[in-house]
């Protein structure tokens, strides 16, 4: 019985019981009463459903608390009744880092204010200098500039209110940032964003004041998009820095920047950038509508924003390009590209994308043209390689003799001899043990990792031919294979390639070469279907377009007049037909007709 007892608490589910603990409130009551009553026990975690527990109660005061920031409750002109509900919100006293710092205007008739700040966001020296000093020493306003009427603050019009406002915002804070708001909310989310709130009794308009005095990283060189020649800058992880250098790269008056938040509980500042000359108005009003239609709490990294933006977040293939690079930004806004930039991480988002823009790398701008055109290739043939290469070994050594010719067939079979193992169990062995030996030494931090990586490697392939476990043509095929994912600049796309690899390794032992080109067949279609904010994935070689010379090949840069027309920009032409001015001079100077 007892065995079957514990069979059946094995294999039958039961919802694990609550831990009953008292909470301090509950505790103070038991000793100011000296005994435990109903209220008293109620107070455990984990009680009958229904009981008016503290449990309960905390988590309707969490709900109207949240409440008032949802349905953006307007200002009091009471200073006190201001001040009361910003404390519940913030939690304060239990919360140490919020500061609620009372002073009086020094007007002829003195007036209350509130300052309302995160000890260690601002900047103090700036507080005292901008904010401080000016209202309580120079605030000299005259008796009939003061919105306060006979029966005392509070009691005035809305002009005259808003004329206070208008007048300390204007006159008294030599800040440069100063934003009236009159909802809750937006006092909450600017003083969670390290700035500063300024609340005065009798006016039911807060300013906010920029203040943030963070620590932040300085400007570095790009970690993953390294270059030999080209900009040597990466973006950080504050967004005002990240804007700045996107600006210094493109520096248009046609250049938009908008800020969105995004989550529900610790809203995230998005910069949207575009070129508002050239980018497609539908393709912009579609970005922000998708990131204000995000129905997250918390949306901190570029990485967790893709999923929520992309066309079709279950595809394996990334649908936005990731950058750390400001020069790649400002080079895909100038084709009439969007970019998405997250507060607190330094990667930007351009969208739409393609899958030769996830081949194209950083410096390939900066190279001449017959070279780039080159390195392009080169890469393709690194993806075939990734992609292809252990699948198809697997195929050949199993089905298709008859493809290799006699000597290379009597190397392999020859190699192969003292190895006891198939040919997809030592693919998979390999395979296996390269990308535990690749996510190791990129768990591993700094250089260790690397070494780790490259010795580890070469003793775990000796060792495995010395014990005949692999073949030595194994190692090759899987070397070429890893320095085929390394050609690939995207990372993101690089992972893709990589897990899509165990499938054509799958396909090749099961039917060979035939099932290998089923899978390319049904990896085409389904990829052909993919899109990036409504542009297809294929572009433009799928559908074929003509106004973009720069995807499958490096063309002269003097050679691209158009942009991209799969992004359907307001100005197609990028450059005039022949943009070297110079040559058509020389000609004309030369009597000869005009030319490239």
């Amino acid at each position: 019985m007892s065995f079957l007892k514990t069979l059946n608490r094995l294999l039958v589910f039961r919802e694990p019981e609550m831990p009953q603990y008292e909470f301090e409130a509950g505790r103070e009551d038991q000793r100011s009463t000296g005994k435990r009553g109903p209220s008293q026990a109620g107070k455990q975690v984990g009680g009958a459903p229904g009981d008016n527990t503290a449990f309960e109660k905390k988590q309707a005061e969490s709900r109207r608390l949240n409440a008032i920031l949802k349905e953006n409750r307007p200002l009091s002109t009471s200073l006190d009744e201001n001040e009361r509900l910003l404390k519940e919100i913030f939690r304060e006293p239990d919360n140490k880092d919020i500061v609620f710092r009372p002073f009086s205007i020094g007007t002829q008739k003195p007036r209350r204010a509130l300052l309302v700040f995160f000890d260690g966001l601002v900047d103090t020296n700036r507080q005292n200098l901008s904010i401080l000093q000016p209202l309580m020493l120079f605030a000299d306003l005259r008796p009939d500039r003061e919105p306060v009427s006979e029966n005392g603050p509070g009691t005035a019009g809305k002009e005259a209110r808003e004329g206070l406002a208008k007048r300390i915002s204007e006159a008294l804070l030599p800040g440069n940032e100063v934003s009236p708001v009159g909802t809750v909310r937006e006092v909450v989310e600017d003083v969670l964003s390290a700035n500063t709130a300024l609340l005065v009794d009798g006016l039911d308009t807060a300013l906010l004041i920029e203040t943030k005095a963070w620590a932040t990283r300085g400007v570095g060189t790009p970690q993953v998009e390294a270059v030999i020649r080209g900009p040597q800058e990466a973006f950080t992880e504050q967004i005002r820095m990240n804007v700045t250098l996107v600006r210094k790269t493109l520096r248009r008056s046609s250049l938009v920047t908008e800020f969105l938040p995004v989550g529900r509980m610790s809203p995230r500042q998005c910069a949207v950038m575009y070129l508002d000359d050239i980018a497609n108005p539908a393709l912009v009003a579609e970005v922000k509508r998708r990131l204000k239609s995000i129905e997250a709490d918390y949306v901190n990294e570029t990485g967790i924003l893709e999923q929520f933006i992309e066309d079709t977040p279950g595809a394996p293939a990334p649908q936005t390009l990731a950058t750390e690079r400001p020069d790649r930004v400002a080079a895909g806004l100038v084709e009439g590209r969007v970019a998405i930039l997250v507060d607190g991480n330094p990667w930007a988002l351009i969208v739409p994308t393609t899958f030769f823009s996830l081949m194209q790398a950083a410096e390939d701008a900066y190279d001449r043209w017959p070279f780039g055109t080159y390195t392009r290739f080169v890469r393709y043939l690194g993806l075939g390689l990734a992609l292809l290469l252990p699948g198809s070994y697997v195929a050949l050594v199993t089905y298709h003799h008859e493809f290799l010719p006699t000597e290379l067939l009597l190397a392999f079979t020859g190699a192969r001899e003292p190895v006891p193992f198939p040919s997809l169990v030592e693919v998979l062995l390999m395979e296996g043990a390269f990308e535990l030996i690749r996510e190791a030494g990129v768990r591993i931090p700094g250089a260790v990792g690397t070494t780790l990586g490259i010795v580890g490697a070469l003793i775990l392939g000796q060792a495995a031919v010395a014990a005949n476990i692999v073949s030595p043509i194994l190692i090759i095929i899987v070397a070429l294979t890893a320095l085929g994912s390394f050609t690939i600049p995207n990372f993101p796309f690089s992972n893709t390639v990589r897990m899509y690899r165990f499938v054509y390794i799958a396909l090749g032992a099961v039917l060979g070469l035939f099932g290998i080109l089923i899978g390319l067949f049904v990896h085409l279609a389904l990829t052909a279907r993919l899109t990036s904010f409504g542009v297809p994935f294929l572009a433009p070689l799928t559908p074929v377009t003509r106004g973009a010379p720069d995807y499958l090949w490096r063309g002269p840069v003097w050679e691209q007049e158009q942009r991209p027309d799969y992004l359907d920009p307001l100005r197609r032409r990028r450059q005039p037909r022949i943009s070297r001015g110079w040559t058509r001079r020389r000609q004309k100077d030369d009597g000869r007709p005009g030319g490239r």
